[in-house]
């Protein structure tokens, strides 16, 4: 069959950040890590596929994909995209169920719907069901270690680059220091450019609801991970509390998770993350639960991917424009035209590595 699966390479970069950058609970960032898998098939046809991590796990991720999957992916029929993620999750199921894994099997995942836009002449916008290719996007800066005259030349530079919708960093030692920096940022901005606060869930449930309501008067679009992405009920107890609209689900890695998010958590937004919730059809298959519900189906990261997924698939969601600017190091940076976000045309997903840029970035 020409469509089995005959090699996959692993590639692993670490790419460093052009300014150091923090956030309330990660620490600061120096770099990203970005792991890219190419799957070729019998008939010589091709297809990449990626994901990226903060800084850490890189390695292992490389080790489940190349020792955990790659001897048993050999040989199985890559045109069966559906087939294969469901093994996937059973394969590695009993030592995953999330996290390190959840990565591996969306970079190969990634990897597949490349190959099959490129098979079937489809973009990938098309390919996640054809409404559009443009959509809302906001520039999300990683910028709670900025002084305040940084934060709002950064930010201004969103503006410069044609965005109309921003998103800063809360999680200062007290909420004053926050209120003073949303303060300085809205008054920058006016009224008319969307403003969005992350916290990455630096807070417990009462800090939030203090903050909410803090943050009410500088008409904050939503409120992003005020708390740990696990304590579903606590979201819902936040918006009871102070009719914020609250966004997650970028540490969300499993469809059962989403799930709980949306029976418990009273979100207003959701962020999936393709290269952590099982890739393209993990994207799709949470899109499934949250577009009929009709909650925004929005993204986290790597821009250069969900612009056409959030394009694509019928709902008002947004793309984050993120600080590790994956883009940079492709043949197509994200594309603005009038604020919005355009996707790709080419076959495929719609994501060209530019190899040499990447290079001295590689490790063994």
């Amino acid at each position: 069959m020409s469509s089995k699966i005959a090699d996959i390479r692993c590639q692993l970069f670490r790419v460093p950040l052009r300014e150091a950058m923090s956030d309330a609970k990660h620490g600061t960032h120096t770099h990203f890590e970005l792991l890219t898998v190419t799957i070729r098939l019998a008939d010589g046809s091709e297809g990449t596929g990626y994901t990226y991590t903060g800084g850490k796990g890189g390695r292992a991720i490389r080790a489940v994909i190349e020792h955990d999957l790659v001897p048993f992916l050999i040989g199985r029929d890559g045109a069966d995209i559906d087939a294969i993620h469901d093994w996937m999750w059973w394969h590695l199921h009993y030592v995953g169920r999330g996290g390190i894994t959840a990565f591996a099997v969306s970079a190969v995942d990634i990897a597949l719907w490349d190959l099959r836009g490129k098979r079937e002449g489809q973009a990938l916008w098309q390919m996640a069901g054809g409404a559009g290719r443009t959509a809302k996007a906001y520039r999300g800066g990683i910028d709670l270690n900025f002084p305040l005259d940084q934060l709002l030349s950064s930010v201004a530079g969103y503006l410069d680059a044609g965005y109309t919708a921003v998103k800063i960093k809360v999680g200062q030692p007290t909420l004053e220091q926050d209120v003073a920096r949303v303060r300085a940022v809205r008054e920058m901005i006016g009224p008319d450019v969307t403003f969005m606060v992350d916290a990455n869930y630096a807070l417990d449930v009462p800090q939030a609801i203090a903050a909410a309501k803090a943050f009410a008067p500088y008409d904050i679009y939503w409120f992003e991970e005020p708390i740990e992405p696990d304590d579903y009920l606590g979201y819902a107890t936040i918006a009871d509390a102070t009719g914020m609209p609250l966004a997650m689900g970028e540490n969300l890695h499993t469809v059962h998770e989403f799930g709980y998010a949306l029976a418990q958590s009273k979100l207003s937004f959701i962020q999936p993350d393709a290269s952590n919730c099982g890739g393209i059809t993990g994207w799709l298959r949470v899109a499934a639960l949250f577009g009929p519900a009709g909650i925004p189906v929005c993204s986290h990261g790597m821009q250069e991917l969900h612009v056409s997924l959030v394009a694509g698939y019928p709902s008002s969601g947004w793309v984050e424009a993120h600080s590790f600017d994956i883009d940079q190091y492709t043949t197509r940076p994200l594309l603005l035209d009038q604020g919005q976000a355009v996707a790709p045309e080419e076959p495929g997903i719609g994501v060209t590595f530019n190899w040499e840029l990447l290079s001295p970035y590689a490790t063994e």
